[in-house]
């Protein structure tokens, strides 16, 4: 499978998608510049984490009008999947790719930790091979993780199950009011989201981080990648319980 790589000034998370897909999975994953016109022929897009261009004006802002990211937009249209992670997920909704924004945690502190998942969606490119209510654990790391939407975009993203993830506890248990669990103050605790087709998705977790024991025993091998090929769909991303 290939798999292209945005890089922007200031990202700082290509590496561990180099390592969890390439030297993990043993997939081909190449890298493409911000200022590069084209992006191969990828099978999946991958934006990573990290923080473009300094996350001078919004998170993404800069990074929306690299040259590199009309190439992203029309893959993303055409049909290609694109996975955003952290600063990922912000370019993406910068960009208009996916709705919404990504606010100041709550609690106007850099969050470094590991949370749990929740699995609300299985209609995505990404996630049609798991089953819903699936609980993982992954580290968050991020000071703009707060996910916000207008009441009627909410209504939208849930009418139209575009929800994905969100945070909870280790039993599956959703309350975002509760700051343990939903650490960063996201509206309805939403952690990931993807557009109307399912070929986008963002999420702010970083899964890429905990996929071997040497990590944390609290996350182990949780986020790693498993790929699945079919005659239907190319499938990169299953987390594993």
């Amino acid at each position: 499978m290939n798999i292209s790589l945005i890089v922007f000034p200031g990202t700082n998370c290509d590496h561990d998608i180099e390592y969890s897909c390439g030297d993990v999975l043993g997939h081909t994953v190449t890298s493409y510049w911000h200022s590069d016109a084209e992006i191969g022929s990828p099978d999946i897009v991958i934006v990573p984490g990290g923080f473009s261009y300094g996350d001078y004006l919004r998170c993404g802002a800069l990074a929306k009008i690299s040259p590199v990211m009309k190439e992203v937009e029309k893959f993303a249209q055409s049909g290609g999947p694109v996975l955003g992670i952290c600063n990922g997920f912000q370019i993406l909704c910068e960009s208009g790719l996916l709705p919404g924004v990504l606010l100041q945690n709550t609690s106007r502190r850099f969050l470094s930790r590991f949370v749990s998942l929740k699995v609300e969606s299985k209609n995505t490119f990404f996630t049609s091979h798991l089953s819903e209510g699936d609980v993982f654990e992954c580290p968050v790391a991020h000071f703009d993780g707060n996910f916000y939407i207008d009441p009627s975009g909410l209504s939208e993203l849930e009418e139209n199950n575009q929800v994905i993830f969100r945070y909870c506890d280790q039993n599956g248990s959703v309350e975002p009011e509760c700051s343990l669990t939903n650490p960063n103050g996201s509206l309805g605790a939403i952690a990931g989201i993807s557009n109307k087709k399912g070929n986008v998705v963002g999420l702010m977790p970083h899964p890429e981080r905990a996929v071997d024991m040497l990590v944390s025993m609290i996350g182990g091998r949780t986020g790693n990648a498993l790929s699945r090929q079919t005659e239907v769909n190319r499938e990169l991303f299953s987390f594993q319980a």
